[in-house]
C-alpha cells in the first residue's frame, strides 16, 4: 500500500480518488488552499463513505510555492487533481491558465525534489480535441493534441488544460527526468456529487433540471461518470504500463437533447422543469447575455466529437458506466442535496 497525496482534496473529482484510495487500503493525504478544510471534507467523505473518514489536510496553493515541499513530504505518489474549472469565461485567459500551468509545475518540481517515485495528474479531453476546426480526428485519441490556434473553440479552459499538460509532460522529459508521469485525460465528468458543493461540470445538470433553460441547443459532448475518472487514476498508480502514457475516458458522444430526454423519463417531478424543445442556436447567443454559463456552450453549437478510449480499457482494464447512468447518479445526488 502507497501513501498518497491528493492536491485539489475538496474537489469533485479528487473526493471520489480519495474514496476508492481509502477502499483500496492506501494512506491519503491531501491538500486545500487552508488546512481548516479537513473538518468539513471528512464529514463529507465519512458520510459518502458510511463510515469515519478522516484525512490529514495540508495547506497549499496553487498558486504559491508555499507549502508544497511540506505538502509532498514523505508521499510515494502524487495524485495532482487540482485544476481550476470556471463557472463563466474570464475576461482574461491568463487567470485560468497560469495556474493551471504554474500549479503543475510547482507539484511535479516538489515531488521530485521529494524523491516521490510517481504522480497521476487530472488533464482533460479538453487537450486532445479542440483546435482542430472541421479537420479534426474522428475519433479522438490520446495521439492527438488540441491546436492552439486562436479558434473560437479554443476558450481560456481548453487552452489551461493544454498548456498544464503541455508543461507536465515537457518538465519530466527534461528537469524532472526519471519521475513517472501519467495523465488521464476525461470527457464531461458527471456522476454523484458527494455534497452541495460541487464541480462546474456538473452545472449541465442543474441548468437543465430548474427550469433555466428554454429548450434544449444542438450541442453534444462525451460523458464519463467521476467514479470511474477515480477509477481511473487509481489503476494508472499501480500499472506499470501507465508510466509515461495518457488515457482518455468517455463512455460516448450525447446530445443535450438526449440528457434532457433521460431526466424527464427518469425524474417526472421534473419533466416540467426540463425542457422538451430545441432552440436555434441564435437563442443561445441571447441566453449567454443574462445566463453566463451557456456562453461556454457557443463554441460547441452542432459539433460532434468523438474520443477513443480502447487504450484505457486494454492497458488499465477500464470499463466505464453508461452515460445514462452517469447522468441519472448525478441529478439523483444533486436532488438528495437539495441543489434543485
Amino acid at each position: 500500500m502507497a501513501k498518497v497525496l491528493v492536491t485539489g482534496a475538496t474537489g469533485f473529482i479528487a473526493g471520489h480518488v480519495i474514496h476508492q484510495l481509502l477502499e483500496a487500503g492506501h494512506e491519503v493525504i491531501g491538500t486545500a488552499r487552508s488546512a481548516s478544510k479537513a473538518g468539513p471534507l471528512n464529514q463529507t467523505l465519512s458520510a459518502y463513505a458510511g463510515r469515519p473518514v478522516s484525512i490529514e489536510i495540508r495547506a497549499a496553493d496553487l498558486s504559491a510555492d508555499a507549502g508544497w515541499t511540506e505538502a509532498v513530504a514523505g508521499v510515494d505518489v502524487v495524485q495532482h487533481v487540482a485544476s481550476p474549472i470556471p463557472l463563466t469565461v474570464p475576461k482574461n485567459a491568463d487567470e485560468l491558465i497560469i495556474p493551471a500551468r504554474d500549479g503543475a509545475l510547482r507539484v511535479l518540481r516538489a515531488a521530485k525534489a521529494a524523491g516521490v517515485r510517481r504522480v497521476v495528474m487530472t488533464s482533460s479531453m479538453a487537450a486532445c480535441a479542440y483546435g482542430w476546426g472541421e479537420a479534426r480526428p474522428n475519433p479522438i485519441t490520446e495521439e492527438h493534441w488540441s491546436q492552439d490556434n486562436g479558434a473560437a473553440d479554443m476558450t481560456p479552459y481548453i487552452r489551461s488544460k493544454l498548456i498544464a499538460e503541455r508543461a507536465a509532460w515537457d518538465y519530466v522529459s527534461d528537469e524532472g527526468k526519471g519521475l513517472a508521469l501519467t495523465t488521464i485525460n476525461p470527457a464531461l465528468v458527471l456522476g454523484p456529487v458527494m455534497s452541495g458543493d460541487f464541480s462546474a461540470s456538473v452545472e449541465i445538470l442543474t441548468q437543465l433540471m430548474s427550469g433555466k433553460l428554454p429548450g434544449t441547443p444542438k450541442v453534444g459532448f462525451v460523458v464519463v461518470d467521476v467514479r470511474d475518472v477515480a477509477a481511473a487514476h487509481v489503476a494508472a498508480m499501480t500499472n506499470p504500463a501507465a508510466e509515461g502514457e495518457r488515457f482518455l475516458l468517455g463512455d460516448r458522444f450525447i446530445w443535450f437533447r438526449d440528457v434532457a430526454e433521460v431526466l424527464r423519463r427518469e425524474f417526472p417531478d421534473y419533466a416540467s422543469k426540463v425542457p422538451s424543445r430545441d432552440i436555434p442556436g441564435w437563442m443561445v447567443h441571447l441566453i449567454a447575455l443574462i445566463n453566463p454559463p451557456a456562453k461556454q456552450l457557443i463554441p460547441e453549437l452542432s459539433r460532434e466529437r468523438h474520443i477513443s478510449s480502447e487504450k484505457a480499457r486494454r492497458v488499465l482494464d477500464w470499463t466505464p458506466r453508461s452515460s445514462e447512468e452517469a447522468v441519472i447518479a448525478g441529478a439523483r445526488s444533486l436532488i438528495g442535496f437539495g441543489v434543485v
